[in-house]
């Protein structure tokens, strides 16, 4: 089977929020492609940049945040374009998925009038009567009947406000969809029909999705492939079957230490705090928490090694030929004070 060509490349990818003093380097050098019916999961601890990468496809930054590097839509530039140009291409061809629904739709608006909105700005050469069905359509394959769709975003559970966001994000058929926490603070019960949806998606309108998610077992059961995110670089990538049975990262298998599951017997968990993203670590930024660290990991910046379908930044996995006489050697153990909640 011939590989598709990716709809959504990002290449070197850098994102800078400005601060009084130096810059936080969200997103720091990374490279990602997603294909067409592809579901691509992004993982991380909070803070590791997850979002801000999600948003900078999307063109949905602040003002104080800059860019450079490289995201590309079906061989297109995004990063060049203009305002009103990006405007045009949210929707039809990119859609994002907030987290927290509630806040991201508007109390003082009914159901309708979102849609219609969004339908009116991407496709205006639609009359009321067809914009109307359209937005009943989507909202009925989120398994939300007609009778609410005058109702207002209060009315509605958390689990169907978040059916509402996924609705709004389809109406218009992206081919590219961004979805951020998708599941968050849904139970377990929701959870399952939010990611069958989701697959849905994938099947009948063969779009690509980034799901950004902290929950390792959602990547397990929903996505292709996964990409492990920690201070603002990708550690790792590949098939998530590979990539959870085994690991190649320190990073990616603590985190896989650290989930719960009917057989857990004890709680692991990774020492240790992310690392400020405004003065990070030198060389490997998880090196301080690594239980694997060697002298090279805090001396120089890991090169990517590639096995297979397989990515990783990290030292153990070579190349033998860019580390140091010496550089093997066990990096000493370093105590790590864990700040205390006042």
């Amino acid at each position: 089977m011939i590989a598709r060509e990716p709809v959504l490349e990002a290449s070197g990818l850098r994102v800078w929020y400005g601060t009084e003093g130096d810059p936080v380097r969200a997103v720091d050098g990374v490279s990602l492609a997603l294909r067409a019916g592809e579901t691509l999961g992004l993982v991380g601890e909070s803070g590791c940049g997850k979002s801000t990468l999600g948003r900078a496809i999307i063109g949905l930054l602040p003002d104080s945040a800059a860019t450079a590097g490289s995201v590309r839509l079906r061989g297109r530039e995004l990063l060049e374009l203009e305002p009103s140009d990006l405007l045009s291409l949210r929707g039809p061809e990119l859609g994002l998925i907030f987290q927290e629904p509630m806040t991201r739709l508007d109390p003082l608006v009914t159901i309708e009038d979102h849609f219609l909105e969004a339908l009116r700005e991407h496709e205006p050469e639609l009359d009321s009567e067809e914009m109307r069905r359209r937005a009943l359509e989507a909202l009925g394959g989120m398994g939300i009947p007609p009778t609410r769709f005058r109702q207002y975003p209060h009315e509605f559970s958390g689990g169907m406000r978040q059916r509402i966001m996924i609705a709004l994000a389809l109406v218009l058929n992206p081919k590219v969809v961004v979805a951020d926490e998708p599941t968050t603070a849904l139970d377990v019960i929701v959870e399952a029909q939010i990611l069958g949806i989701l697959a849905d998606l994938r099947r009948n309108f063969d779009a690509a999705l980034l799901l950004i998610t902290h929950n390792l077992g959602i990547v397990a059961e929903a996505c292709d492939r996964v990409a492990v995110m920690y201070a603002g670089k990708i550690a790792e990538e590949g098939p998530a079957r590979q990539v959870f049975s085994e690991p190649a990262h320190p990073y990616t298998r603590e985190l896989l230490r650290s989930t719960i599951s009917l057989s857990t017997t004890g709680l692991h968990y990774i020492p240790g705090a992310p690392p400020d993203l405004i003065d990070p670590p030198p060389a490997c930024r998880f090196h301080p928490r690594c239980p694997d660290a060697m002298r090279v990991c805090a001396e120089r910046d890991p090169v990517e090694v590639r096995t297979g379908e397989q990515r990783v930044l990290c030292w153990l996995h070579g190349p033998e030929d860019r580390i140091p006489p010496g550089g093997h050697a066990p990096l000493e153990r370093r105590e790590i004070a864990l700040a205390e909640e006042a």
